[in-house]
C-alpha cells in the first residue's frame, strides 16, 4: 500500500528506477547523498535484476520516481509501473521516446518555437534508395529544392547512433570529418578523400554553424534552473582536452536571458526535468541542435549542492506542500568540503610580459599577417580554337556565345582536362620550320595546362582557376533549321595557378600562432588555452578570399590555440572570410599605375631623383627611396642570369622527355596530393630524393615559370626592361633556392643577390615614390581594415568601462538586499525591451559593423560563481587579420606616415624616428610579417583620463633572412627543412613612451572607414525575441563579470 503522502514523522520515499551503471555515476551519488542528508527523504534503488527480471507488480512503492533511458533499459515497462502506481515523475516516461528520434526532437524543438539550425529530412525506406528530391554535387546537396552549401553536417535519424559526419567544401580542401562518442582522447577523425555523403540510412542534413571552436552544453534541474559548461567542440581537431586527472576540460559559462528561456521551453517541451541539450552559439544567436534526456554535470560541487536544493523542493512540492522548502542556512551535509584544484591543461602555457595583474591589464590584442611562404604564382594565356574548347565555354555559360566563363569547381576542371588531353599531341617533334612555331607555341601551353590540371591528384578549387573569354564569333544555321545564330570560334583561355602556401609557410605560421600563444597573453598557469577555453578570451580570426591567406590563418590558429590534425577542419570552424576587407586593390590602382611609371622613369634615367617634401636630412622622404644607383646597370645582368637558370632548366625538361619517351608513359612523377599535403609541415623526401622539384611543380612547369620570366622582363623587339617583372624573378629565385637547391642551379646565387638589391628598391616604391604617395595609396588599400582596427580598440575600451562602472558600483552596495534586488533589475530590464527588437533580414552576408560586434561578440562569458579560476575579470580581445603584402605595406605606410597629411600638421608621428630608420632598411616585409597592436588598461587611472588606455605597437619583418645565409645557427637547421625563421617583433615606439588611445584613433581616422560606413548588421529572418541595442548593451554589462554576490538559486 502507498505511504500517506506527507504524513508526520514519516520520509518521502524517492524510487531511483534506473540501470545500476547510471545510480553509481558519480554524479548521481553525490546529488541522492545531499538528498539523504536533508532528512526527509528515503532513497530505494530498484537494482538491474529487479527492473529487468521482476514484474512491475513487485516492484518497490515509492512517492516519487526518477527513471530514464539508457542502454537495455525497459522504457515501456517503466511506464506501466508508472501508470499503476502513480508516483510523482521527475521526468515523464512517454515523452522519453521522442529522444530516440532525431526526426521528432527537431519537430518537438519547432513545435514550441525553439531556434534550430536550418535542416532538412532525407528517409529512406531501404538502404541506397534513390530518391527524385534528394541531389547531390561537389559542393552541396538538394533536399526538396532545398540547398545546402557545404559545410554541412549529416545526421542519423537514429538519436543512439551517434556517427555524425561533417562534409567540407572544395574551396577549403575538402574531405569529411567524423563526429563520433569520445574514444580515449579522441572524439572525431578527419576522412580527406571521403567527398560524397552516406546512402545507406535516412539522415538529417543542416547548415554548419561556426561557433568559434566551442560547444555549450546546458543541464537543467526543473524549468527554472539552467547551468551551462563550454568545451572545446569536436568539429576542431578532435582532441579531448583533459587536466591532469584525466577528465574533461569543461568551463561554466553564463546563459543569455534568452538561453534561459530557451532551456525553460526544452523541459515543458519534453517534459524532462533533469534534461541536458547542446547549443550552438553562433553569429550572436543560439540554436538548439540535440537533446540527451536526463544528465548530470559532472565535478562540480556546486552544482550538486544546487542540484540537490532544487530536487528537494520539487519533491516537497508535489508530495507535501505543507513543509516548508526554504532552504537551510547552513546545508546540512558536509560543509568543509576539499576546494578543487585549479584545473591546468596538459600542454604548456606561456610566458609573462609586461605587469599583468598588478595597475596594467592587457585587454586587445589586435594583429594583421601576411600569409606564409607559397610556391611562385603563374598565369598560362592562349587563344583557343578548339571545338572541344568552346564547347566547353558554351557548357559552363549557359549557351552564351558573348559571355566569358570560369570554370573552378572539380568537375569542370576535370570536363578541360578530358578535353586538354585529347588535344595535347602524344609525341613531341621538334620545329620543322619556322612557320610553325606557332603551332609550337600553341602545343608547348596546352601541354603546361594539362600539366597545371594533372598537379596534385585531384582539383580543389583554391588552387586553380580557368577563364574563358570568347574573342571572335560568326553567325551559323540554327540546329533546327529556324534562322542564324552566334557561335564563337575563338577565345582566350587565362590559367591561373601558382600560389600555394607550401610545406613551409604551414611550419611558419603554425609556429608564429605557437609564438604568439606564448608570447603576447598574460601567463596565468596555461595563459591563453586557459583564457580562451574559459570564455575570457574573445577571438576571431578573419582572411582574404585566397586559398594562402585562409590556410595561414588555420595553421596559424592550431599554434595558437594548441590544436592538432588537418586544417580544413580548423578552417571552416575558425576562420572568417571578408574579401572586402582584405583583398584587392582596385581603389587604388590608378595611382599604383602612377606609382610604377614614375618608378620605371628613375630606374632607366641617369637623372639623380630630387626630394620633392623638403626634408632631405631624411633618406626616406626622397622619391624612388631605396633604389640602388646603379640600377639601371643591373638590369641587363638580371636578364643574361635569368637566360642561364632559364636554359639550365630547359635541359632537365628535355631529359624528362627522353625518360618519357623511352618508356612510352606520360606519369613519370609520382603522383602529389595537394589535399593530403594541407596539413604537413616537413618536405617530400622522396621527391627530393629522386632529383624532383620540391612540392607538385614538376620540370615542365618550372621550365614555363622562367621561361616567362625571360621573356616578360626584356621585350626583345621593343628593347625594353619591364620593371613590374623585378618581383617575380626574385620571387623565383627566393622560392627555388629555398625549396630546390638540390637542382644546383648555376648562376642562381648570383641571380638572386641582383634580383634581392632591385626588388627592396622596387617593391616599397610599387605603394607609392615617396611618403605622401605611400600615405595616399596606403589609405586607399587599407581603409576599411582601419576602420575595423579603430571599432575593435573602441569596442574593447567601451566594454571595459563598462566592467569598470558595474564593479565601482557593485562595490558601493553595502546592503545584501539592496544588491539582491539590483541582480532583479538588472535582468529583468532586458526582457522588457524584447519587443522592438531589430528588424529582420533575409541577408546572410557577414557585416563587420561596430553593433555588430557588440552584439554577437561581448555576450558570452565565464560564470565567476562556478568557475575555479583565479581571474575571472580578466578577459582579452584578439582580432587577427590575415592577408597579403600590399595589406601589410598599405597598414604600415598609414601608420608611420599619417601625421604628414594636411589635417595632422605639426603632430609627431606614431613611429619613434629610430623605427622609421629600421623600418627604411628593412625594405622587405616577408611571409609571416606582421604589425601587432596591443591595448593595455590602467585599473588605477581615473575612467575619464586618457592615460587609462595605452596602445603598444610592435611590428615583425617575417622570414627575411636570405637563403643564401650561412652563419645563422637557426638558418643552418631549418635550411634541411625547407623552411626559414620569422624574425621576432620589434618596437614601433621609444622605451617608455606612452600612446593613449585617444591619440591613436585621432591619428588613424582621417584613414579610415567611418564607422557608420560599416553596413548594418543582418539578423536571420525567423528570429524573434531579441533584445534592441540598448537593452542587450545593458544586459551585457550585468553578464560580463557578475560582481554581485547575491544571485538567486535558479539564476544561472
Amino acid at each position: 500500500m502507498a505511504p500517506e503522502e506527507g504524513g508526520l514523522g514519516r520520509k518521502i520515499t524517492i524510487g531511483v528506477c534506473v540501470m545500476e551503471k547510471k545510480v553509481f555515476s558519480a554524479p548521481m551519488a553525490q546529488i541522492l547523498e545531499r538528498l539523504e542528508a536533508f532528512g526527509e527523504f528515503e532513497i530505494i534503488c530498484f537494482g538491474d535484476k529487479v527492473i529487468v527480471e521482476d514484474s512491475i507488480e513487485s516492484w518497490p512503492l515509492c512517492d516519487c520516481l526518477i527513471a530514464f533511458y539508457s542502454s537495455g533499459y525497459p522504457l515501456e515497462k517503466a511506464e506501466a509501473y508508472a501508470a499503476l502506481r502513480k508516483p510523482f515523475l521527475v521526468n515523464e516516461l512517454e515523452q522519453q521516446h521522442l529522444l530516440h528520434d532525431r526526426r521528432k526532437v527537431y519537430e518537438r524543438l519547432e513545435m514550441f518555437g525553439i531556434p534550430v539550425p536550418r535542416y532538412a529530412l532525407v528517409n529512406r525506406e531501404v538502404p541506397c534508395q534513390e530518391l527524385d528530391y534528394f541531389v547531390e554535387e561537389d559542393d552541396f546537396v538538394e533536399v526538396h529544392g532545398m540547398r545546402f552549401w557545404k559545410p554541412f553536417v549529416e545526421k542519423p535519424v537514429d538519436g543512439d547512433d551517434h556517427s555524425i559526419m561533417i562534409y567540407y567544401p572544395s574551396s577549403a580542401g575538402g574531405g569529411m570529418k567524423e563526429l563520433f562518442r569520445k574514444i580515449g582522447n579522441r572524439s572525431s577523425e578527419f576522412h580527406p578523400e571521403v567527398r560524397r555523403v552516406r546512402r545507406e540510412g535516412s539522415y538529417i542534413y543542416e547548415e554548419f554553424m561556426p561557433t568559434g571552436g566551442t560547444d555549450v552544453k546546458v543541464y537543467t534541474v526543473g524549468s527554472e534552473y539552467a547551468h551551462a559548461e563550454a568545451r572545446k567542440s569536436p568539429v576542431v581537431d578532435g582532441v579531448v582536452m583533459r587536466n591532469p586527472d584525466g577528465k574533461e576540460v569543461r568551463y561554466p559559462v553564463l546563459l543569455t536571458p534568452t538561453e534561459k528561456q530557451m532551456a525553460r521551453e526544452v523541459c515543458i517541451a519534453f517534459r524532462q526535468a533533469v534534461c541536458g541539450f547542446d547549443l550552438l552559439r553562433c553569429e550572436g544567436r543560439s540554436y538548439v541542435c540535440d537533446v540527451n534526456g536526463w544528465s548530470f554535470v559532472k565535478n562540480s560541487h556546486k552544482y550538486y549542492d544546487d542540484a540537490a536544493c532544487v530536487l528537494r523542493k520539487m519533491f516537497l512540492d508535489a508530495k507535501a506542500p505543507h513543509l516548508s522548502s526554504t532552504i537551510p542556512p547552513i546545508l546540512p551535509w558536509k560543509v568543509n568540503e576539499p576546494i578543487q584544484p585549479c584545473e591546468g591543461l596538459t600542454r604548456q602555457g606561456s610566458g609573462i610580459i609586461g605587469t599583468f595583474g598588478q595597475s596594467e591589464e592587457l585587454r586587445c590584442v589586435i594583429a594583421v599577417i601576411r600569409h606564409g611562404d607559397r610556391t611562385p604564382k603563374q598565369k598560362v594565356k592562349l587563344k583557343v580554337t578548339e571545338e572541344r574548347l568552346l564547347n566547353l565555354m558554351l557548357k559552363y555559360n549557359g549557351g552564351r556565345p558573348r559571355s566569358e566563363t570560369k570554370l573552378k569547381s572539380a568537375v569542370q576542371l576535370q570536363d578541360l582536362l578530358d578535353a586538354t588531353r585529347m588535344l595535347v599531341p602524344r609525341t613531341r617533334t621538334g620545329r620543322e620550320s619556322d612557320s610553325e612555331a606557332e603551332d609550337f607555341e600553341h602545343a608547348e601551353k596546352l601541354r603546361q595546362v594539362k600539366a597545371v590540371l594533372e598537379e596534385g591528384g585531384h582539383f580543389s578549387g583554391i588552387y586553380r582557376k580557368v577563364q574563358l573569354k570568347p574573342l571572335k564569333w560568326v553567325k551559323v544555321q540554327r540546329s533546327n533549321g529556324e534562322g542564324e545564330e552566334e557561335r564563337p570560334i575563338e577565345a582566350l583561355m587565362v590559367l591561373k595557378y601558382g600560389g600555394v602556401l607550401t610545406h613551409a609557410g604551414r611550419k611558419q605560421a603554425e609556429e608564429l600562432g605557437r609564438y604568439f600563444r606564448n608570447n603576447m597573453y598574460p601567463g596565468e598557469g596555461t595563459g591563453l588555452l586557459r583564457l580562451h577555453s574559459t570564455y575570457r578570451h574573445d577571438l576571431k580570426i578573419y582572411s582574404s578570399d585566397e586559398g594562402r591567406v585562409q590556410m595561414s590563418a588555420a595553421a596559424f590558429a592550431k599554434g595558437l590555440l594548441d590544436l592538432e590534425g588537418p586544417l580544413t577542419p580548423i578552417l571552416v570552424s575558425l576562420v572568417s572570410k571578408d574579401s572586402s576587407m582584405l583583398d584587392g586593390l582596385d581603389n587604388a590602382s590608378i595611382e599604383m599605375e602612377a606609382a610604377k611609371a614614375r618608378l620605371n622613369e628613375i630606374i632607366t634615367s641617369s637623372v639623380k631623383p630630387e626630394n620633392g617634401n623638403g626634408l632631405s636630412e631624411f633618406p626616406w622622404m626622397v622619391d624612388g627611396a631605396g633604389l640602388p644607383s646603379n640600377a639601371f646597370q643591373l638590369l641587363p645582368k638580371l636578364v643574361q642570369l635569368t637566360k642561364k637558370v632559364t636554359e639550365q632548366v630547359k635541359l632537365l625538361v628535355m631529359d624528362e622527355d627522353e625518360k618519357l619517351s623511352s618508356t612510352g608513359s606520360y606519369d613519370v612523377i609520382p603522383p602529389y596530393d595537394q589535399a593530403k599535403a594541407l596539413g604537413k609541415t616537413i618536405i617530400d623526401v622522396d621527391r627530393i630524393a629522386a632529383g624532383l622539384p620540391c612540392g607538385s611543380e614538376g620540370f615542365l612547369l618550372m621550365f614555363a615559370r622562367w621561361r616567362k620570366l625571360e621573356r616578360d622582363l626584356y621585350i626583345e623587339r621593343k628593347e625594353r626592361y619591364d620593371i613590374t617583372q623585378i618581383p617575380d624573378v626574385y620571387d623565383s629565385c627566393k622560392y627555388d633556392l629555398l625549396h630546390n637547391a638540390h637542382l644546383n642551379l648555376e648562376g642562381l646565387d648570383e641571380l638572386f643577390k641582383i634580383a634581392q638589391l632591385l626588388a627592396d628598391g622596387v617593391i616599397p616604391n610599387e605603394y607609392g615614390i615617396n611618403p605622401m604617395q605611400k600615405l595616399k595609396i596606403g589609405s586607399k588599400i587599407a581603409r576599411r581594415l582601419l576602420g575595423k582596427l579603430l571599432i575593435d580598440l573602441r569596442n574593447t575600451r567601451e566594454e571595459a568601462i563598462g566592467v569598470a562602472e558595474l564593479k565601482n558600483n557593485q562595490d558601493e552596495h553595502t546592503k545584501p538586499t539592496k544588491a539582491a534586488k539590483d541582480d532583479t533589475d538588472y535582468q529583468l530590464k532586458p526582457q522588457t525591451k524584447n519587443d522592438d527588437g531589430r528588424r529582420s533580414s533575409t541577408t546572410s552576408e557577414k557585416s563587420m559593423d561596430q553593433d555588430d560586434d557588440d552584439d554577437k561578440e561581448t555576450k558570452y562569458r565565464l560564470d565567476p560563481k562556478y568557475a575555479n579560476v583565479r581571474t575571472p575579470e580578466r578577459h582579452v580581445r584578439t582580432r587577427l587579420y590575415f592577408t597579403s603584402e600590399s595589406h601589410i605595406h598599405s597598414l604600415m605606410n598609414v601608420i608611420r606616415y599619417c601625421n604628414l597629411d594636411e589635417s595632422l600638421q605639426g603632430e609627431d608621428s606614431l613611429v619613434c624616428h629610430s623605427a622609421l630608420e629600421r623600418l627604411y632598411n628593412t625594405k622587405e616585409l616577408d611571409y609571416m610579417s606582421y604589425i601587432v597592436l596591443r591595448m593595455f588598461e590602467n585599473t588605477e587611472v581615473p575612467l575619464e583620463d586618457p592615460k587609462r588606455f595605452r596602445i603598444e605597437m610592435t611590428f615583425s619583418r617575417g622570414a627575411d633572412l636570405s637563403p643564401l645565409e650561412k652563419n645563422d645557427s637557426q638558418a643552418a637547421s631549418l635550411h634541411q627543412e625547407h623552411t626559414l625563421p620569422i624574425m621576432g617583433p620589434e618596437r614601433l615606439q621609444e622605451v617608455g613612451s606612452y600612446l593613449t588611445l585617444e591619440t591613436m584613433e585621432m591619428m588613424l581616422r582621417p584613414f579610415a572607414m567611418p564607422a557608420e560606413d560599416f553596413p548594418p548588421p543582418s539578423t536571420p529572418q525567423g528570429f524573434s525575441g531579441y533584445f534592441s541595442k540598448s537593452a542587450a548593451v545593458l544586459e551585457r554589462l550585468v553578464n560580463l563579470w557578475p560582481f554581485h554576490k547575491h544571485g538567486h538559486a535558479n539564476g544561472k
